[in-house]
């Protein structure tokens, strides 16, 4: 019960940062809308303006609907953490009881709260406003918002260390990561279309299998469960390498003294 009330901590504080300063949620909701909104009538255009009568709709503003969860879900984790950073109370936090796992632990449950709003504002934008029917993609959605779960909560956890390691300033490098993995993961177009080299890094990345699964879907074929499986294996070990790499960052934080003297000034 002491593990689960250390957790309910953590997230005790964020409710009251967030009761304390509502435009903190602006963007949970803003952002998402945006995109949706933008990607809506993009799809709609492109509807009108072939002749093929493909539907761009599930196709594109699917796969924006899903890789804006992975964001999520990353971001949800990374400004949790970095509340505590601007805040300077990482002495404060272990200064406590408060062990690593359950602090983790309480970023990622932060993290399925407000990715689960997000992604509910996006499903009603899009369903409703677009039309975009999650019954294309069947029962499959479950595993795919898992895997992509999965693979947001490692990346997370592994900018977070990046941060923890390197100083404040590293969260510059934080924020583009998704943007950078994007033509990677191969979000709206098919593995098949990337050079060579390209697709080595493409099968490294658990989103690659979710579109390229949902891509074969929407094509009117099965899609391939063995990928999945896959997908949903690469993330849980990035999860534990990414908490294993955390973990050794913090320590070498306590060895250091780098924890009692982190400020915007410190960057090794």
């Amino acid at each position: 019960m002491r593990h689960l009330s250390r957790i309910a901590a953590i997230l005790l504080r964020q409710f009251y940062l967030i009761r304390g300063s509502p435009p903190r949620l602006l963007p949970i909701f803003v952002w998402a809308g945006v995109d949706i909104v933008l990607w809506g009538f993009i799809t709609r255009f492109l509807n009108e303006v072939t002749p093929s009568g493909l539907n761009f709709i599930p196709m594109l503003l699917g796969a924006v609907l899903l890789w804006d969860f992975f964001t999520r879900v990353m971001h949800g984790v990374t400004t949790t953490f970095l509340e505590d950073v601007w805040s300077r109370n990482f002495l404060n936090l272990f200064a406590t009881p408060l062990s690593i796992s359950e602090y983790l632990g309480g970023l990622v449950i932060s993290s399925i709260v407000t990715s689960a709003i997000g992604l509910v504002v996006m499903f009603i934008l899009a369903s409703v406003i677009f039309g975009l029917s999650y019954f294309t993609y069947g029962l499959l959605l479950l595993p795919f918002l898992l895997v992509l779960f999965l693979s947001g909560i490692a990346l997370g956890v592994l900018a977070c260390g990046i941060v923890l390691r390197y100083g404040p300033a590293a969260e510059w490098f934080v924020w583009p990561i998704p943007a950078v993995l994007s033509p990677f993961a191969a979000v709206f177009y098919p593995l098949s279309v990337l050079p060579p080299w390209m697709r080595y890094f493409s099968h490294a990345l658990p989103p690659s299998y979710v579109f390229e699964s949902m891509r074969a879907i929407l094509a009117g074929g099965p899609a391939s469960g063995i990928n999945l499986l896959g997908g949903s294996g690469l993330a849980l070990l990035y999860i534990l390498l990414a908490s294993w790499y955390f973990t050794r960052v913090y320590r070498h934080a306590i060895r250091t003294g780098l924890i009692a003297r982190y400020s915007a000034e410190t960057a090794s």
